[in-house]
C-alpha cells in the first residue's frame, strides 16, 4: 500500500493514543525495523531511543525471538485458560518465580501493564474482603502512573490525566514523591516531608488501607522521576510494620531497566505483589503478568466459590506470547545482558556530564538503561508544545526521541551500538542549543 493511501485511511479511520487530533501532524509510516533502528516508508532510518515506548529490550527483528514465535504457532497459537493449561505458560511461570524473591510464587497473567495492576488492586481488595474485612482504600506516590483501566488510574490519578473521571475512582491517598537528582540540596527535606505525611496516614486509618503500590525508584510517565533507594526503604519498613499489602509497578522498570533485572533488587524490603508487562516480551506480543505471595494466594483457596477470584481475559496466557518471553528470558541468560546496561550506563553517564554545560540542561538523572534531563525555563505538563517541537527536530536527525513535557530522557534497546549511543549526545548537545 502507498503512502498516500495509508495516510488517508489513517486519518479517516484511526484514533491514535494521546494524541491531540485538532493540530497533529501526520503520523510517520513505519515499514520495518532491525536491532535499534526502524525504517519508513520513505526509506529514512530512525535511533529508537526509547525502545518503542519501553518495550524493546532486544533489538527489532531480533532472529532468536522470531524463531521461537514461527515455532510456537504451528503448534498452538491460542487457547482459553480457564480449565486448561499449556507448556509455555508454566515455563515462562517457572522462570519469572526463579528470578523473583521467594516469597513471590503465584502468576496470575493478563494482557498489559494496565491490567496487571488492576488485577492486582482488585486482589488487594478481595484478600481482605475473603478474611472478613472491607479494605478499600489505596496509597500511592503522587506524580506515579499506573495504567488507563479505571482501578488503575485511581491510584495514578495525582499524575494530572484523569480530570474527566475525578467522581468515578478509588479511594486513594498520595504521598509525596522526594524527586531527586544530581546536584540537589534539598534532597532530604523532601524526603523529610514524604516521611512525615506516611506517618500521619498510618496514624490516622492504617486499617483502612487495603495496599500501598509503587513505582519503585522511579517514576516513567511524570517525567522520569527518580528517588532514593533508602528513602523507600524507610517508607516500605513502616508499611510492613502496619501490616499493609506492598504492590510493585515494575511494569516499565523490570527486566533490567535500572541495572538490575527488577527495580525491587536495590531495595531490602520486597513486596507482596509485583505487576510486570511490556519488557517481559521484548516487544513482540502483549503479555502481562501480576505475580503473588503464597500467603495472598491462599486467602483464595476455599471450598467457598465466592472467594474465587473471578477475573481473566480471552488471551490469558496467550501461548504465542508466553512462547516469546521465554525466548527473551534466554537471550538474558545467554548473552549477559545485564553486563550490556552497564555500559549504557556507563555512556549515559559521560553524555549527561558532557550535557551539564549546555544552558539549557537541569536536573540530570541515570539509573541503569535510563538516563534523563530537563530543560529549564519550559513547561513540564504533558503534552507541551516543547515536547512535540522537541520530538519533531530530532526525528529529522534521525533519532526516535518522545519528550515527556520538558523531560528529555533516553531508553534505547539493550542491543544499541556504543558508538551510536555516545554520538546522540553530540547531537543533543548542538540541537538544544537551537531550542
Amino acid at each position: 500500500m502507498m503512502k498516500k493511501k495509508i495516510l488517508e485511511l489513517d486519518r479517516k479511520h484511526i484514533w491514535h493514543p494521546f494524541t491531540q487530533k485538532k493540530n497533529c501532524e501526520d503520523p510517520i509510516v513505519i515499514v520495518s525495523g532491525k536491532d535499534e533502528k526502524v525504517f519508513d516508508i520513505d526509506g529514512n532510518e530512525y535511533l529508537d531511543l526509547i525502545s518503542s515506548w519501553w518495550v524493546n529490550t532486544h533489538g527489532h527483528a531480533r532472529a532468536e525471538l522470531i524463531k521461537d514465535l514461527n515455532l510456537q504457532a504451528k503448534k498452538i497459537e491460542q487457547i482459553l485458560f480457564a480449565g486448561f493449561t499449556h507448556e509455555p505458560a508454566t515455563s515462562l511461570a517457572e522462570k519469572l518465580i526463579k528470578l523473583l524473591p521467594n516469597k513471590l510464587s503465584r502468576v496470575f497473567y493478563s494482557d498489559n501493564g494496565s491490567t496487571a495492576v488492576e488485577v492486582a488492586l482488585k486482589v488487594a481488595i478481595q484478600y481482605w474482603y475473603n478474611r472478613g474485612k472491607r479494605k478499600t482504600k489505596f496509597l500511592a506516590f503522587k506524580g506515579g502512573y499506573h495504567g488507563d483501566t479505571f482501578g488503575a488510574m485511581s491510584v495514578g490519578y495525582s499524575s494530572g490525566f484523569y480530570g474527566p473521571f475525578k467522581d468515578l475512582i478509588l479511594d486513594t491517598s498520595f504521598i509525596p514523591f522526594p524527586e531527586t537528582w544530581e546536584g540537589d540540596n534539598k534532597k532530604y527535606e523532601k524526603e523529610k516531608e514524604s516521611l512525615k505525611f506516611v506517618e500521619e496516614i498510618l496514624n490516622d486509618s492504617p486499617d483502612e488501607i487495603a495496599a500501598v503500590i509503587i513505582e519503585p525508584i522511579i517514576q516513567g510517565a511524570s517525567g522520569m522521576k527518580m528517588c532514593d533507594p533508602l528513602f523507600l526503604e524507610k517508607v516500605l519498613k513502616r508499611f510492613k510494620e502496619k501490616n499493609i499489602i506492598i504492590i510493585f509497578d515494575e511494569v516499565m522498570t523490570g527486566f533490567g531497566r535500572t541495572g538490575k533485572m527488577f527495580a525491587m533488587e536495590h531495595i531490602i524490603t520486597k513486596p507482596d505483589i509485583v505487576c510486570i508487562a511490556k519488557s517481559l516480551t521484548a516487544g513482540y506480543i502483549p503479555l502481562a503478568a501480576t505475580i503473588f505471595s503464597e500467603s495472598i494466594h491462599n486467602e483464595f483457596v476455599d471450598t467457598d466459590f465466592k472467594k474465587t477470584f473471578l477475573h481473566g481475559h480471552s488471551f490469558t496466557a496467550n501461548p504465542l506470547a508466553c512462547s516469546v518471553a521465554i525466548a527473551s528470558l534466554k537471550i538474558f541468560e545467554r548473552n549477559n545482558v545485564l553486563n550490556k546496561v552497564s555500559q549504557i550506563e556507563k555512556i549515559h553517564k559521560k553524555g549527561l556530564d558532557f550535557l551539564k554545560s549546555n544552558i539549557k540542561v537541569s536536573k540530570t538523572r541515570l539509573i541503569g538503561s535510563i538516563a534523563a534531563f530537563d530543560l529549564i525555563g519550559t513547561d513540564r505538563k504533558y503534552g507541551s508544545k516543547i515536547g512535540i517541537k522537541i520530538r519533531e527536530q530530532f526525528l529529522k536527525k534521525g533519532l526516535l526521541i518522545r519528550p515527556i513535557g520538558n523531560t528529555i530522557y533516553l531508553m534505547p534497546p539493550y542491543c544499541i551500538d556504543n558508538k551510536a549511543l555516545e554520538n546522540v549526545y553530540s547531537i543533543l548537545d548542538a540541537e538544544l542549543k537551537n531550542i
